[in-house]
């Protein structure tokens, strides 16, 4: 169940604090809406991480596309890897 806490209730940080686990965010809220999160430096690493594979992973899908996929004896001759 998600941990939806007013952004008021940060008058006393300490306890929202404690209510922060990886993976398991609190969500402040103003005027009844969502406004923030609130995450575990950890799980927010994980998310720049997976944000900047996903990045990687559609660009050379691009790439891919546009200019052509490699061979797997391509890639090895172009890593230097003898193959196997």
């Amino acid at each position: 169940m998600p941990n939806i806490k007013p952004i008021s209730d940060l008058r006393n940080y300490n306890e929202v604090l404690r209510d922060i686990a990886v993976g398991e965010p609190v969500f402040l809220t103003r005027n009844g809406r969502g406004r923030y999160v609130l995450v575990d430096i950890i799980e927010y690493e994980r998310l720049k991480a997976s944000l900047k594979l996903m990045s990687q992973l559609a660009h050379g899908e691009k790439a891919g596309k546009e200019k052509g996929w490699m061979t797997i004896e391509e890639v090895e001759a172009d890593l230097g890897i003898e193959n196997v």
